[in-house]
């Protein structure tokens, strides 16, 4: 007998066991798995239905000629995009949209902190005034443009306003010079409320006992906020600005309903250029490989992203 024999002769079968405790082990696990993947199933076939498989029809799109005539698609290589990159209409594009998210996403991330740290304060009414803040943020879209599209008429409210305080109405969406600003003004009244959220999520996470502490070695409001707070919001900020960024980057119902991209190009952002691409001027081809360079700019957004997330964590 070998001594693996006399063993489970001894002892009652320790190696027979063993397997069936592992074949339990392996049958349980396959079970979780199969469960979490049922429960899993509607969201990830939502996400390959709605993301994945669009991402993945624009990017063989790109590559193709749809002729208006016939609707026959014929494969035309690099040739959209050669025509991308050759058209200072498109460079005109990106410099607006770039321009665009330089100033409204650090304008967002500032003015969110700012609500709150002020909202996170023992003042009156409290939840009241964080509720109508962040209203306009379960408004749609494009209600929100039709909204502001009224009040930024020559006679709407905001020249109205103006007028009372003695100073002259402005054109506001008729021109080159303020129509982004006045989408700017539109999107982070709408945005402001929703990314606050997270920034008093944050705020919450900071434990109590450093502001005791700070407060007993003499620190201010200030310093306390510049030391402590502010430090310690960097991730949640970070996510913010990102994720603002990124919406900014698909901005469009504003764009369609309100200026199609004018005044001369003031506002002509890079969503509603693939769609006036694709759908208002017939060359899919050329909007597709629109698409495409819009989610590889978006992607290196992401990646700087995880990776401010993951130097914070170091």
């Amino acid at each position: 007998m070998t001594d693996t024999s006399q063993r489970s002769a001894a002892t009652g079968h320790p190696v027979a066991a063993d397997h069936l405790s592992g074949r339990r082990r392996r049958s349980k696990l396959a079970r979780n798995t199969l469960i979490a993947l049922a429960m899993l199933a509607p969201a990830l076939i939502t996400l390959i239905t709605m993301r994945v498989m669009p991402l993945v029809s624009a990017i063989g799109l790109s590559f193709q000629h749809v002729s208006l005539a016939t609707g026959e698609t014929t494969f035309d290589g690099l040739a959209n995009y050669a025509y991308l990159f050759t058209d200072a209409n498109f460079y005109s594009v990106l410099v607006v949209t770039l321009v665009f998210n330089l100033v409204l996403n650090p304008v967002v991330v500032v003015l969110s902190t700012a609500l709150a740290l002020l909202l996170v304060q023992n003042i009156p009414f409290v939840g009241l005034w964080r509720s109508m803040i962040f209203v306009p943020a379960a408004v749609p879209g494009a209600v929100v443009a039709l909204i502001w599209s009224t009040a930024l008429q020559p006679d709407g409210l905001v020249n109205g306003i103006l007028k009372a305080v003695g100073l002259p109405a402005q054109p506001f969406l008729t021109s080159a010079n303020q129509a982004a600003f006045s989408i700017g003004i539109m999107v982070t009244w709408g945005a402001l409320g929703y990314w606050m959220i997270f920034i008093i999520a944050g705020l919450k996470d900071i434990p109590g006992s450093l502001y005791e502490a700070a407060a007993l070695d003499g620190a201010g409001w200030w310093r306390r906020l510049f030391s402590i707070t502010l430090p310690l919001l960097k991730r949640p900020m970070a996510f913010v600005l990102i994720a603002c960024t990124v919406g900014s980057f698909l901005l469009f119902a504003p764009v369609q309903i309100l200026t199609k991209g004018g005044p001369n190009g003031s506002t002509n952002l890079i969503m509603y250029d693939i769609y006036n691409r694709a759908y208002l001027l017939g060359d899919l081809g050329v909007g597709q490989a629109e698409v495409v360079v819009l989610m590889a700019i978006l992607s290196v957004i992401v990646m700087i992203q995880f990776r401010m997330l993951r130097e914070d964590r170091s």
